[in-house]
């Protein structure tokens, strides 16, 4: 017999709450960034899922909105990457699907790794005025993830939708993450396509 769930949800990792608590509003991008990896490292350490976290941020304060980290594997869903998580999570707490509403305060998507094929497709429909990334796409490639297809000029196709986008931030202490999952017998969960 079918049976089709009435409702999705998922559940955040318990430390995730507390350590957002400890955040301090910042406005130098790097220390941003460094608590978003700081997360990243924190979800291996804690085995909650994946090397990677994002977070979005009021752009011209650095107040926090919301925090993400990768519940791929501990979910069971393949949609719960970072940077879908930080965005979903803003968007419900602040009532809006459209986190760039002119009216609204402008904001941003910091994340650990360049956006993946899936994510980068979220990034203009969320509304984010600004895009921050630590470590690249082929540094999470050359651990194994298959990032998906995207262009090649995946800033420009973000920059001519009004997305500013800013690279190489804390690219090594992201990589370290990265490399330490690794060696940790993280789980590389990319799919199974014949």
């Amino acid at each position: 017999m079918f049976f089709q769930p009435s409702r999705i949800s998922f559940d955040l990792p318990d430390w995730l709450e507390d350590f957002s608590k400890n955040y301090v509003s910042n406005p130098d991008l790097n220390k941003r960034m460094d608590f978003v990896i700081a997360a990243s490292k924190r979800n291996v350490e804690q085995n909650t899922g994946g090397p990677f976290a994002a977070a979005v941020f009021e752009v011209n304060t650095g107040k926090l909105i919301s925090l993400g980290v990768n519940l791929v594997t501990t979910q069971g869903m393949s949609i719960l990457h970072a940077e879908i998580v930080a965005l979903a999570i803003a968007q419900r707490k602040l009532g809006t699907y459209d986190l760039g509403k002119e009216s609204a305060i402008p904001h941003e998507l910091i994340t650990s790794t360049e956006p993946c094929g899936m994510c980068l497709g979220a990034i203009p429909w969320s509304g984010v005025r600004h895009v921050a990334t630590a470590a690249r796409d082929e540094d999470a490639r050359a651990v194994g993830f298959d990032e998906g297809a995207k262009p090649e000029d995946w800033i420009q196709s973000l920059t001519s939708r009004g997305v500013k986008v800013s690279t190489n931030i804390e690219r090594e202490s992201a990589c370290s993450v990265l490399q330490r999952y690794i060696k940790n017998n993280g789980s590389i969960y990319n799919p199974e396509v014949s």
